[in-house]
């Protein structure tokens, strides 16, 4: 059946269909609400390699150089070359990209250059970058007279190494403008005169001259870049050897790259566990005339990932790279488990722990290590020192405030000790203060007719306080509410009138201390504490407030 459709006029007819047009938009957007949320499909592995950032390289191999004097070096355009197929190698470092410079090409200017592409980047901060050169490294004055370490670039002049070659600050410097904040060098070079490094005829003057041992390296202090990994410590030879065909700790570098660092079976191989298999298989090989070394800022839950990617919770580690440490053994459940500086992983549960050095034990403890964990042994010292019982004794000034004071007490010195006890409350949030104090004054109490009485008066105070410690590296300030039971005695004594009062109340108030370390066991202790007191003076109570400080010494156990 069909309608009939009226005659409309010609401009009538849009008009319509434009209605008609809407009332079916209307309809479909009612069948389905607008705005709503689509669902979107992103791959994981997309999403993954997002948020793991990317991964850039610059490699630098020098073995050929325009002065003659430095000697050539054999393996380390290899060296740099060994080092990009790992990294460029997709199922082990995947990096995005890994630029190379070799022999001739490698001056001082093309290395700069090549450090200004890096800068250039829109890095992210979860990318990774890594710098490495194997080369001659020299020592030489800088402008300001200092002695620098200095890296032989191919165009590098042995008479003007200040001049020509490049000062190792500004790889460093460099590396620490990225806005990336995983960043890694690599110094398979040295300082040391023989090996891979040759000394102008002025400095070896200089060091010749020296009584003992070399003086401190002139390393960058507060450098910027998270990892620098060197190939020998100061003073000592980076090595080449042609039965490994490599510089010795590049080519363990790239052993422990292609998969034999991953000693956490996590599936990635860190820069810290490739600088831990270099290291102890360089100081092996070399029966222990090699040692490379490391200068880490940035250690903790995020490591720097160079190889593989993370495929399971790795097995706890235990790890340390400061120098307080160094030359420590680490003791698990009874075995020794590896040498200080460095990291050891061991299986996840309750672990009895030590840390022995000369048959001293500086620390044990029992730790319960959970897969993937990451536990800084420094840290563990730190927290433990901190949280020791301390006895404290000292002494402290106590006065009233406001209207009361030149009626009731100007001052008074008094003794006292105390206890601290750290982290004891709130699962170890909170501290925990017991202290006594004791002491007395005689002065002159002013008269409202006039002239004054002599006065003695007596104080003991008793209290305790809860509060939370922040740490500013090793000073410790403390703060929190403190309740004290006080005593006082107010002795007059006149040629016709003998009398003493006495007050035992009750003075909540607030604590606040300021804490240093000296040594191991000693601390410092500045305190303050603000109270109020109810007391009956001539016959009314009155709300006095007081204030002490005082300084202390305490012995922690």
């Amino acid at each position: 059946m069909s309608l009939p459709v009226p005659n409309l006029p010609l401009f009538v007819r849009p008009l319509l269909l434009s209605s008609l047009l809407l009332l079916c938009a209307c309809a479909s957007s009612a069948a389905r609400e607008k705005g709503g949320l689509v669902r979107a499909r992103v791959d994981a592995s997309a999403l993954q390699k997002a948020q793991r950032g990317e991964r850039y390289a610059l490699v630098i191999g020098i073995g050929h150089f325009e002065d003659g004097a430095w000697g050539n070096l054999r393996y380390a355009e290899k060296d740099a070359e060994d080092l990009a197929r790992v990294l460029r190698d997709p199922q082990r470092g995947g990096f995005r990209e890994v630029t190379v410079l070799t022999g001739e090409a490698a001056t001082r200017e093309r290395v700069r250059k090549a450090l200004g592409d890096l800068e250039a980047r829109p890095l992210r901060e979860q990318d990774v970058v890594l710098i490495y050169v194997s080369s001659h490294g020299t020592l030489a004055r800088d402008v300001r007279g200092e002695l620098q370490r200095f890296l032989v670039t191919s165009d590098a002049q042995l008479a003007q190494v200040a001049d020509t070659a490049l000062e190792t600050r500004e790889l460093e410097d460099a590396l620490g403008r990225l806005t990336s904040r995983r960043r890694v060098l690599v110094l398979a070079t040295c300082h040391s005169g023989s090996g891979k490094s040759l000394l102008p005829a002025q400095v070896r003057a200089e060091l010749e001259r020296l009584k003992g041992p070399l003086p401190p390296p002139p390393l960058e202090e507060g450098s910027r870049a998270s990892l620098v990994l060197s190939a020998s410590d100061w003073s000592e030879a980076a090595r080449e050897d042609d039965a490994l065909a490599n510089d010795v700790y590049t080519h363990f570098l790239v052993e422990a790259l292609d998969g034999s660092g991953d000693r956490n079976l996590d599936g990635a191989v860190s820069a810290t566990e490739a600088h831990d298999y270099a290291r102890r298989r360089t100081y092996a090989y070399t029966q222990g005339r090699q040692r490379p070394s490391a200068h880490i800022q940035e250690v903790g839950a995020d490591p720097v990932l160079l190889s593989g990617e993370l495929t399971r919770p790795g097995q706890p580690e235990l790890f340390s790279y400061g120098g307080r440490l160094e030359g420590f053994t680490l003791k698990v459940d009874g075995k020794a488990a590896g040498e200080l500086p460095g990291g050891v992983s061991v299986p996840a549960g309750k672990r009895e722990v030590e840390l022995l050095k000369g048959g001293q034990r500086l620390w044990s403890g029992s730790l319960d290590l959970q897969p993937g964990e990451r536990r800084e042994l420094e840290g563990l010292l730190v927290a433990e020192a901190r949280a020791r019982t301390t006895l404290l004794v000292g002494g402290q000034a106590l006065t009233s405030l406001g209207s009361t004071r030149q009626e009731l007490l100007p001052g008074a010195l008094m003794a006292g000790a105390g206890v601290w006890m750290p982290e004891r409350l709130l699962d170890g949030r909170l501290d925990v203060w017991a202290d006594a104090a004791a002491g007395g004054a005689s002065h002159a109490l002013s008269v409202p007719t006039g002239g004054s009485v002599p006065m003695r008066q007596r104080t003991i105070s008793v209290g305790a306080a809860v509060g939370h410690t922040w740490y500013l590296g090793p000073v410790g300030l403390s703060t929190g509410p403190r309740l004290a039971a006080l005593w006082m005695e107010r002795g007059f004594t006149l040629p016709l009138y003998t009398e003493q009062e006495h007050y035992l109340t009750l003075a909540p108030g607030w604590l606040a201390a300021a804490s240093l370390p000296v040594s191991r066991h000693l601390v410092l202790m500045l305190q303050g504490q603000v109270q109020w007191s109810f007391l009956p003076l001539d016959g009314q109570t009155r709300t006095v407030p007081m204030a002490s400080a005082g300084l202390y010494g305490g012995y922690r156990f």
